[in-house]
Formats: structure tokens, sequence, C-alpha cells
């Protein structure tokens, strides 16, 4: 069930009370308003919980320093005064930084156009204003993607057209795209049509040296191909993907720009989790091996195991591209295989590599019995089941742990004893009991090992409930 929410103007109102009524100090007031609304479950995270300004005649205007700020603002830009209007914009986002609460009550406030009145103030000569007017529109459209009208979407693509070699400005400028894209099919789809994926992908390029240009625009490449905005029944993040390749080199883009950050897990991780995000037509899948992106993948796994976060992108990817079966092969064969499971047994103790591993394993596996073998040879299953064991309550370890031994399996019966020497049967049928999720991949893991399965018959053909 959703949660409660108040109005700022109720919340104030109880503090208000709590001064004058119950003769409650400042912040003693706001505490017991706290408590009183959060135990009749109220959620408060888009609540300013301070102490509204109050006169002897009443609560002045605007009650909160961010209202008091915007006024200012307003008032800075109606006079033209760029100086003062940097000012208050500092000190704007400042506030907003600083308790997330500011920014909606900010934005019910009518923050949206007045910074849009400063960033058109902000004139191609003065470029720490307009700086600071798209710092500011990032803050205020972070989780508010809908505060972004038809105007305010002209204005940042070209701001970004014509500042692609500034490197500040370009990087806050693709950071107000991800806000307003995040969770906002329309802006995604309006963005597009007025041109962002070229400038997208030109910042990486153009920027390639600059690790927070390049990483802003890998994030933002990749929310382009979401599917995360309930309100839509259509998503167009298949179409974004094929035309950030097709049409912008996108592949090319991020395979050539991880050349530059080979000593930047951070930076990599984006790139390689990016590049997992295009991989979703089999001809991509080749075109990443033909570009050299697999070499780039198996070393990277291979030399920068230590870095957690990467090794689990570095999986998504390999796992990505391995859709194509002709590259399942070639990972194979670049000896990502033995990568892989190095990965898993190196970081046992994370869940999501351990998936992942799991995950990428499996996918190699699917339809290439020799690949079945030397994954078993290696010591894959063994791994997998290692993870089970350390990782029981983890769900997505379980599944793809199920369905990797399910392939392994599922054509090469002859690996069905060995499995099962090792205690697969126990664990499988733990993690079915344990999860719903993992009970269809545990039962195929069973089957194809040759144990007894209960399978249900969930309609019979007779008038009543489905089975439960």
């Amino acid at each position: 069930m959703a949660s409660k929410r108040i109005a700022q103007e109720t919340f104030d109102a109880a503090v208000r009370e709590n001064i004058e009524e119950f003769a409650m100090g400042p912040e003693e007031a706001v505490k017991e308003a706290v408590e009183q609304f959060e135990s009749q479950g109220v959620d408060l995270s888009n609540i300013v919980k301070t102490v509204p300004k109050v006169s002897a005649d009443g609560p002045q205007e605007p009650t909160h320093d961010v209202l008091q700020t915007l006024s200012d603002l307003q008032e800075s830009v109606a006079s033209s005064r760029p100086q003062e209007v940097s000012a208050h914009l500092t000190r704007f986002c400042d506030q907003c930084k600083q308790d997330k609460a500011c920014c909606f009550l900010a934005a019910q406030k009518g923050a949206y156009p007045i910074i849009l009145a400063a960033w058109k103030l902000a004139t191609a000569s003065d470029q720490g204003l307009l700086l600071q007017s798209l710092n500011a529109l990032s803050v205020l459209t972070d989780g508010q993607p809908d505060l972004l009208d038809t105007q305010g979407l002209q204005l940042l693509v070209a701001t970004l057209a014509q500042n692609a070699n500034k490197a500040d400005l370009t990087c806050s400028g693709i950071r107000c795209v991800r806000h307003a894209c995040l969770k906002h099919e329309q802006n995604r789809q309006d963005l597009v049509k007025a041109g962002v994926l070229p400038l997208l992908t030109g910042a990486i390029v153009h920027h390639g040296h600059h690790a927070n240009v390049v990483r802003e625009a890998c994030w933002a490449l990749r929310v382009m191909t979401f599917d995360d905005d309930m309100r839509m029944s259509i998503s167009h993040a298949h179409n974004h993907a094929k035309m950030i390749v097709q049409e912008n080199r996108g592949l090319k883009v991020l395979i050539e720009a991880t050349k530059a950050f080979l000593d930047n897990p951070g930076v990599l991780g984006e790139l390689c989790g990016t590049l997992s995000r295009l991989a979703v037509r089999n001809e991509f899948c080749q075109e990443v091996v033909d570009l050299g992106g697999l070499s780039i993948l198996v070393s990277l796994l291979a030399d920068c195991n230590d870095h957690q976060e990467l090794v689990k992108q570095l999986l998504s990817a390999l796992r990505a591209i391995a859709g194509n079966d002709d590259v399942k092969d070639a990972i194979v064969h670049a000896g990502g295989m033995e990568s892989i499971v190095a990965a898993m047994t190196r970081h046992l103790a994370s869940p999501q590599v351990c998936e992942q591993s799991c995950a990428a394993l499996s996918v190699l596996a699917l339809r290439k019995p020799n690949n079945s073998r030397i994954i078993v040879e290696g010591g894959g299953a063994v791994a997998a089941l290692q993870a089970m064991k350390a990782h029981p309550q983890e769900a997505g370890v379980q599944k793809q742990a199920c369905l990797l031994i399910r392939n392994l399996v599922s054509r090469s019966r002859a690996f069905s004893k060995p499995i099962l020497d090792l205690g697969a049967e126990a664990l499988i049928t733990k993690a079915q009991s344990n999860h719903r999720s993992c009970e269809d991949v545990a039962k195929a893991a069973l089957r194809d090992l040759g144990c007894h399965v209960e399978f249900q018959e969930l309609w019979t053909g007779q008038r009543g409930h489905l089975a439960p």
C-alpha cells in the first residue's frame, strides 16, 4: 500500500501549533511533529523539517530558507543582475543538496521557471552563470523529471550543441539529460528526436580523457535504453539502443574510450556497463568482437580482478555479447571462461559477482556441449556450487547457478554424475524450497540431472480453481 503524504503547509502548521499552543521550543516542536505524523504512517521524505519563520502576527512568507532564496533569485533575474543571480543559484544548490526535501518544496513553489529565466539570462560570454544555471537545473530535476518542459528541453539540447568543446558545461548538461530521462519515457523520446544521442556519443569522443564527462555520458546513454516508466505502455528502449549503435557508432566510441582509462576502474565500469546495454542484437554482439572489444574485456577481467565493481560490469558485458552463438565460442577461445571462474572464486563473498559469473557461464554453455565440457573441466560447476553454499539466501545467485547446471548437462548427460557427486541435488532442492523464483529453473536442473522431480498439474480441464 502506498505511503500517506502531506503538504509542507500541513507540517508547518503542526509545528506552529506545538510552539504556540504547547509552548514547545523550536527543535522540540519539529521533533514532536515528525513523531506525530510518522506514527500515522505518513512519509515525510518530501517535507522540510525545519522551523518556519514566525512573527508576533504569525508566519512570514516565504517560510523556509530555500523559498527565500528563490524569491531573491527571481528578483535578481528580473533586475538582470548576474552577480547576484550567481550567488543565489549557488546558495540554492547548496540548500537542495543538504536536504532533498528542499528540492520538492522549491519545485512546488515555482522554482523551475525561475531557474529557466536565469538560464536565459546567462549569455555565451558568461560561462560561469550558464554553468551554475545548469547545475541548479540538474539538482532540481533529480527525481522530478516531469518539470522539464518543451522550452527547457530545446534549450538544453541547444546549450549542449553550442558548448560541445567545454568539458564542465558538457558534464553538467548531460547530467541534466540523465535526470530528465530517468523514469520518464516521454522525455527520452523527445530528447532523442531533438538530437541528443549524437551529443552524448560526441561528448565521449571530444572529451575522451575527461573522466567525469565520459562517466556522465555513459550513464545518460544507459538511461536512454531503460524501460522504467510505468506510466507508458510502449517503450522505445530497444530502438534507442539501435540508434546509438547504428547511427552514432556507439560501440566503437565506447571501446575506443576504454583505452584512455585502463588505470581508472570506475570509468571502465561505466563503459562496460553501457556496452552491455547496447548488445541487444546478434550483429551488435559480433561487432564488439570485430572492434576488439572482446580481447579488451577478457584482458581487463584477468588484470583487474581485485576491483569488485569493475569485475561485475565486465561479467555483465561478457554475458550480454555471449547472446551470439559465435561469440560464445570466441569468448571461450580467448580464455574468458577461465577468467570468469577465477573471478567467481576470487570474489566468492560477493553475491553480485557470483550471480553475474554464473549467468555468464550459463549463457556460454547454452546449446554448446563443447563449451559445457570446458566449463566443467575448468572448475565452473564446482565454483557455482560453492557460490550456492556461500549465498543460500540470495535468490539471484541460486537461480543463475541452477540455470548454469541445467545448461551444462542438458546436452551433455555424462556430466550429471560428477556434478551430483559434488552435492548438487541437495543444494538445488534447497534453492527450490527457499526461493519461489527458483522453482522452475531448479526443477529443470533436477530433471536434466536425472533426479526425481514432482511436477504439479496446474489445470486438469475441470471447473474450479488452479492448483495453489
